[in-house]
């Protein structure tokens, strides 16, 4: 890898060589020839969320993964009798009802414990109970816990109730299969630097062409209006509005290609699946108790309970891993102490087989006590 470490971690996350190199060379945001690249990255972007279908269009949008989860918010939903109903149950759904506030966007919080799928029945009663709603926003995969929700019962809840559909997939889009056009989602928003094994700096939003056309003139942010960077990309057949980050494009460009070779998501998600049920397999053989259960665990990253020894400390921990080539990820669970390790990116079930043996030995040598 040329790198010093390995990042264990649900993204950024490490890449391939190929990937890396792809960025030692300069582009022009103006040049025929990188926005042909754009042009592409979206129609393959839109094939691989939509197979088959032109209902849909996909949008880059310049900044990490959350700048494109706030240009929907603020972008989708009308300023008269709009109001969203926010389905949480870590941080990254809680960030949404967070922009909802600040955006003073009206809005109803269904919030669910951090180690439980979020309740299709519980679901189904606040749509019951407010129908002014016209918008639900869910999280499919939680990186706060690996959890991953059951974004098909929770869609088609809100499709039979007249809602727009807006589906955070961050971490699961390009590594869990999704047919966004079967699940009829409006909107569903991802980020380069995820399963598709790109690097920071533009995300992008998979949208069903009718509904973001009436989003025109409707944004409450300039650089972050969803539907002016649409028009902008369209009618220039490829530009952004302002400066785009044209070395984390072609790297995106890149990891898409190879995404392709590997062969495609599907292949993906079993490597993705191998990596996650090894590290859990492993881990639990050393003594190390996973959060969630199987049942409801994706294969993008998983939380770990803290081992009973009382002088453990993750930063211990970390720092160990780290002299040993491995980075792992802090826990972000409000009520137990936890620490988290990505399965995705540049990581290979060998990997894991590697990262256990550290683990192991880090144990031996008293960083640890399992």
């Amino acid at each position: 890898m040329n790198n010093p470490y390995l990042l264990l971690t649900p993204g950024p996350l490490s890449t391939s060589k190929t990937v890396r190199e792809s960025m030692l060379k300069d582009w022009c945001t103006w040049d025929k020839d990188y926005n042909a690249i754009v042009q592409d990255i979206r129609n393959r972007l839109t094939a691989l969320a939509a197979p088959g279908s032109e209902e849909y269009t996909a949008v880059l949008m310049q900044g990490s993964g959350t700048f494109s989860v706030e240009s929907v918010i603020s972008s989708v939903i009308p300023k008269e009798k709009g109001k969203l109903l926010v389905a949480c149950n870590g941080a990254y759904g809680e960030r949404i009802a967070e922009m909802a506030v600040i955006l003073g966007i009206p809005a109803i919080i269904y919030r669910s414990d951090e180690q439980s799928v979020l309740d299709s029945s519980s679901i189904q009663e606040l749509l019951e109970k407010h129908n002014d709603l016209t918008h639900l926003a869910v999280v499919h995969c939680e990186t706060t816990t690996g959890m991953l929700n059951p974004i098909e019962d929770i869609c088609r809840l809100a499709k039979k109730h007249g809602l727009i559909t807006i589906v955070d997939a961050m971490s699961s889009f390009g590594g869990i299969p999704i047919d966004v056009s079967a699940l009829k989602i409006d909107y569903m928003i991802s980020s380069a630097n995820k399963c598709i094994q790109g690097v920071p700096g533009f995300g992008f939003i998979i949208a069903k062409k009718e509904e973001l056309a009436k989003c025109k003139g409707n944004a409450r942010s300039l650089s972050l209006d969803l539907y002016d960077q649409f028009e902008t990309m369209e009618k220039h057949e490829g530009k952004w509005r302002f400066t785009s980050p044209t070395h984390v494009v072609r790297a995106f460009f890149q990891a898409l290609n190879e995404l392709e070779e590997e062969g495609g998501v599907l292949a993906r998600y079993e490597r993705y699946k191998e990596n996650q049920r090894r590290l859990v397999d492993g881990m639990q053989k050393m003594g190390f108790a996973a959060l969630l259960n199987q049942e409801n665990q994706s294969p993008i990253i998983t939380a770990f309970l803290y081992p009973k020894d009382t002088s453990f400390t993750f930063a211990g921990f970390y720092e160990a891993l780290k002299q040993k080539g491995f980075v792992i990820y802090p826990g972000k669970i409000s009520k137990l102490d936890t620490f988290r390790i990505g399965n995705i990116g540049e990581v290979y079930p060998n990997d894991i087989d590697q990262l256990l043996a550290a683990i192991k030995e880090t144990s031996s040598e008293g960083a640890v006590k399992l």
